[in-house]
């Protein structure tokens, strides 16, 4: 009879060295529950998922000053970075000096890193909010960039404390996009998609659009809000993501429009596919418009 693989026993995230010492053998390490996520970084499958299980797993064997930084840092102070790929790894900021490279399961940047731009998350040292945002502005293209902006200012950060983020690091890869999305940022955008829109918008020379326009029917009675509107020319621009397709959904946003169309309003939906898969035409949608009114 065959011998049965005994059960799972890691239980949280581990190198080979502290499994060892802990009394586990290599066998539990290649237990198929166990995932390997690079040549000395050992997490149960089941925590696979979770990025700060995948951090916590990752720092272990990191230099000592290590701090989780960039797009994992976003993902932990609960960002969303529209169109952000499928890169599943872990962004550390080690010193400048560091000999630390590259793995399967992390991505090293050399920066410097002041005592104030660190907190934590989940017991994880991570970057702070602002210091997160200045990162980012060396990666994302600008319209993910204003997407983070507006949810920052929507939440844990001012335009002040972003400013002064800059300044610390005034010139350099990414200067020119933060201080281009700072000037248009809005706490009250919708949606990270909505805020790509505007930048695609704003980006090609339209006139900025008043974001969460209330509308109301000649009678004063409320008709809609409107994601993106400009109230002289009485056109409103609205993004439809997933959750307009759902058939509750999808009645209501037909009463919506009905009422706005009433209203005397001109309406544009627009959504992901047209956003990233046209976008030239989407603008010029928008303009025609706008010129018509």
């Amino acid at each position: 009879m065959p011998s049965r693989r005994p059960g799972l026993r890691l239980t949280g995230p581990s190198t080979r060295s502290a499994a060892l010492a802990s009394g586990l053998s290599d066998r539990d390490l290649r237990h198929p529950g166990v995932d390997r996520l690079s040549r000395d970084t050992y997490l149960p499958r089941a925590l696979s998922t979770e990025l700060a299980a995948r951090a916590a797993a990752v720092l272990l064997n990191a230099p000592g000053r290590a701090v989780v930084s960039h797009v994992t840092a976003a993902v932990l102070w609960e960002l969303a970075i529209p169109a952000r790929g499928s890169d599943t790894r872990v962004h550390l900021t080690v010193a400048t000096g560091s000999a630390a490279r590259n793995r399967a399961d992390r991505f090293v940047h050399r920066l410097p890193l002041a005592s104030d731009e660190i907190t934590r998350v989940a017991g994880i040292p991570v970057t702070t909010p602002t210091r997160t945002w200045r990162d980012l502005a060396m990666e994302l293209p600008t319209p993910q960039l204003l997407a983070v902006t507006d949810q920052l200012l929507a939440g844990v950060a001012t335009s002040a404390s972003l400013e002064e983020a800059l300044l610390r690091r005034p010139v350099g890869r990414g200067a020119a996009r933060a201080r281009a999305v700072l000037r248009v940022a809005d706490a009250l955008a919708g949606s990270p998609m909505e805020s790509v829109l505007r930048w695609t918008l704003l980006d090609a020379g339209l006139p900025p659009p008043v974001l969460q326009h209330v509308v109301t029917d000649e009678a004063g009675r409320f008709a809609g809000r409107a994601d993106l509107a400009w109230p002289a020319q009485c056109v409103l621009v609205e993004f439809d993501g997933d959750l307009h397709r759902h058939r509750d959904v999808f009645v209501n946003d037909l009463r919506r429009q009905n009422r706005l169309v009433a209203a005397g309003w001109t309406v544009l939906r627009f959504s992901s596919a047209d956003l990233l898969g046209r976008p030239e035409e989407l603008v010029a949608e928008v303009r025609a418009a706008l010129r018509r009114r």
